[in-house]
């Protein structure tokens, strides 16, 4: 039976924990999660502005940043995600995003894919027969993986350690494997990056599955630091799945 994945799945795993210095405090008004104050005190330490002299609270003053577009303090707040059901087609374009990101992916050529889970994809999800053509398809490739790193497992008999035959054979039987393949993912970024990546992401000309991707990140940090995403809006698109839009570009 083979596992199938139809929708990302994303689990926060680390965020940014805020020490206040003792000697430069900052009066709070309405303070928001660690990650949202420390952009604040960055904010206002460019112009010691500690005292809050327009007593805005924390969403207030980053609805400013947004407006102002100093996305800079927006740089030190880092959330960390765990990415799970996307496949690899997904990750080689999520890893084009560079400043302000950084990646760990699981490695083909260590870890067994004989029971390796599938991607669906988005356009293919509903269609009966197209969905068991691809079905078909996946199921072929993944019974000529393991044949391959069988045969190759014998070929490479004359090399004694058994951890690196294993890893010379997979990596050669893994060419089989189709983009669809499900693959996990750990992604730290910025929260300037993470804005500029959901901008691109979000919209109804990118790609299906990194759309359906981009709609569960906005959804996770926005649920743990909304001042940073207040001004991003899902919708219904034309194709009956979420997209999103932005007010601020690129801040």
């Amino acid at each position: 039976m083979l596992t199938l994945f139809r929708e990302p799945r994303v689990t926060l795993i680390a965020r940014p924990e805020f020490i206040e210095p003792e000697h430069l405090p900052v009066a709070w008004h309405e303070p928001g999660v660690d990650g949202e104050r420390l952009a604040e005190f960055a904010g206002r330490l460019c112009y010691m502005s500690q005292r809050n002299p327009a007593n805005r609270s924390t969403g207030e003053y980053l609805g400013n940043i947004l407006r102002q577009g100093h996305g800079s303090v927006f740089e030190h707040a880092v959330y960390v995600l765990l990415i799970e059901g996307v496949s690899r087609s997904l990750t080689h374009e999520l890893v084009r995003h560079r400043a302000g990101f950084g990646y760990s992916q699981l490695s083909q050529r260590y870890v067994d894919e004989s029971e390796a889970a599938f991607v669906m994809p988005p356009a293919i999800q509903g269609d009966e027969a197209l969905e068991k053509a691809w079905q078909a398809q996946v199921s072929q490739a993944q019974e000529a993986y393991v044949s391959a790193v069988e045969q190759l497992m014998e070929r490479f008999a004359w090399v004694e350690d058994r951890i690196h035959r294993r890893k010379m054979a997979r990596e050669a039987a893994r060419s089989l494997l189709p983009n669809a393949t499900e693959t996990k993912i750990v992604v730290s970024g910025n929260i300037r990056a993470w804005r500029t990546m959901l901008e691109l992401r979000l919209g109804e000309g990118a790609e299906r599955e990194i759309r359906h991707l981009a709609v569960r990140v906005l959804e996770t940090l926005r649920a743990e630091a909304p001042s940073f995403f207040a001004d991003f809006e899902l919708y219904e698109a034309d194709d009956g799945a979420k997209a999103g839009r932005v007010i601020y570009h690129k801040v």
